[in-house]
């Protein structure tokens, strides 16, 4: 993977020089360098090789080409995790064409919804991967032209379609490889447990170890107990999930399993300083990271890494290579909401085929929609979402500051914290616990631990107890409309 420089362009922005003109040229470079080294496996199904996977990619944009689709065309993937996830995608991108990722869990009406919205020209779904009479390949795409659009998961309303450009994939790819090492670790063998359909998977584990030569090895169903298994079978130098997934291997785990584990990245959830040092010892030899990001930004945006990762553990750390942040209008408590620009950054969303939608700009700054602080050595702290703040008498509470406190209580596996409107107080904070299903939990020991940490109005009034792993979308974050939903409160213990 060759190095790239940085630079600033004339409106400001950092961008990386010498990356690839597009995923597909940067896949033919790796399948002329080394065709014959294997690309792909997916547990319990096949492998391929860097060339059987521009060879049946070819074939697909063919199938493409021949059922009518054309360059700039939105095709809709709706697959499941694996090796035709990712034939399909390439082929995609063979065929000029922009992929329109979807989720398997959507509903049909959702799914017609994402269709229509997209204009998709065609829609490949399980059993249908198109195959042409003959391959093809456009290699002509440039950084500006559009690679997909990710449909936003809808949790604060309506789906949105995020164009990401050519040049927003390569420079999250470049950045991933920087932040994790990638180079160094050799082989480099990532496990992805993740939706594909998200930029977790597909922007941060699919193609930086594609785009480096390496081996990326896909889950397509999680267990705890068969993704052990498949660590030391497949001999996995890369992880990166969600906490409560790590937390779900510790009972488990041995040396055995582990031993060839070098990377882990986690996020998508509050991680206190006993979690990490769980998470050591699980992996002994692994360098630790978690970062933060959205669709928006094509995944990373900040990234702690593992020097930092017990000390700092309430950040999210400071910005990436070619990413600045920022924030609009910090209040008196430092708080305010984070912007981010950088060539990873969405050129906006889909109105049509006219222009982008950007009304969630200013100038070239992203509005995240998060609140965030910044440390003066540009560390970060991700507070809350601006649409989530709890305002209880007319004081403002972040959900992600109770999450932490709670979250560190030993008998917390996870936790969401969310406002129920009350008469007097405007809102009052609830939190939905999710505790061990084997064993009573003293929730009164608990609130007792979180009060150590919070303010008296920062304290949970109202609990609900779940044994049942919290909702979440395809990125891992916490579908709190759902949880409030099926919650059922009762007031906080004293």
């Amino acid at each position: 993977m060759t190095r790239a420089r940085i630079r600033r362009d004339a409106d400001g922005v950092a961008r990386y020089t010498g990356l690839p003109a597009s995923l597909a040229s940067a896949l033919r470079a790796v399948v002329e360098r080394q065709g014959d080294q294997e690309a792909l496996h997916e547990v319990g199904g096949g492998r391929l090789s860097y060339r059987e996977l521009w060879d049946r990619a070819a074939r697909v944009a063919g199938g493409l080409r021949e059922a009518g689709a054309r360059r700039g065309d939105r095709v809709v993937l709706r697959l499941p995790n694996g090796i035709d996830w990712c034939v399909a995608f390439y082929g995609i991108q063979l065929a000029g064409c922009a992929a329109v990722p979807v989720n398997m869990k959507l509903t049909p009406a959702e799914v017609t919804g994402i269709v229509g919205d997209s204009g998709a020209a065609v829609v490949i779904e399980p059993g249908r991967l198109p195959a042409g009479r003959t391959m093809f390949a456009a290699d002509d795409a440039g950084h500006a032209d559009i690679a997909a659009v990710f449909y936003t998961s809808g949790t604060t309303g309506r789906p949105k379609g995020v164009l990401t450009s050519q040049e927003n994939f390569l420079a999250n790819a470049e950045t991933t490889a920087r932040l994790l090492r990638i180079p160094a670790v050799t082989p480099w063998r990532s496990l992805v447990t993740v939706p594909l359909c998200h930029v977790t998977g597909c922007n941060s584990q699919l193609l930086p170890g594609l785009q480096a030569g390496g081996t990326v090895v896909i889950l397509p169903r999680f267990d705890p107990g068969h993704l052990l298994r498949t660590l030391r079978a497949e001999r996995i130098s890369a992880l990166m999930a969600v906490p409560s997934i790590f937390q779900s291997l510790g009972p488990l785990a041995t040396d055995g399993y582990t031993a060839t584990v070098r990377s882990v990245t986690y996020g998508g959830s509050p991680v206190h300083p006993e979690l990490i040092a769980a998470m050591r010892a699980v992996f002994p030899r692994a360098r630790l990271g978690t970062g933060y990001g959205m669709t928006e930004t094509a995944s990373f945006c900040t990234y702690l890494p593992d020097k930092f990762s017990d000390r700092r553990s309430d950040t999210v750390g400071p910005a990436v290579p070619t990413v600045d942040v920022r924030l609009h209008e910090p209040g008196p408590d430092g708080v305010g909401e984070l912007l981010a620009r950088g060539p990873n950054v969405t050129p906006g969303y889909w109105t049509g085929g006219g222009p982008p939608d950007r009304t969630a700009f200013a100038g070239h700054w992203l509005r995240t929609g998060d609140l965030a602080r910044i440390a003066p050595d540009g560390f970060v702290q991700i507070v809350d979402r601006l649409k989530d703040v709890i305002i209880r008498g007319g004081e403002s509470v972040y959900s992600a500051e109770v999450e932490r406190a709670l979250a560190a209580h030993q008998d917390v596996l996870d936790v969401a914290v969310l406002g129920v409107p009350d008469p007097v107080a405007g809102e009052k904070v609830a939190a939905a616990l999710v505790v061990p299903a084997d064993r009573a939990v003293d929730l009164r020991a608990v609130l007792r631990y979180a009060r150590l940490s919070l303010a008296r109005h920062k304290t949970p009034e109202l609990i609900a107890v779940w044994t049942r792993p919290l909702p979440r979308n395809a990125g891992g974050k916490i579908m709190k409309p759902q949880v409030r939903a099926e919650s059922k409160w009762i007031v906080a213990p004293r």
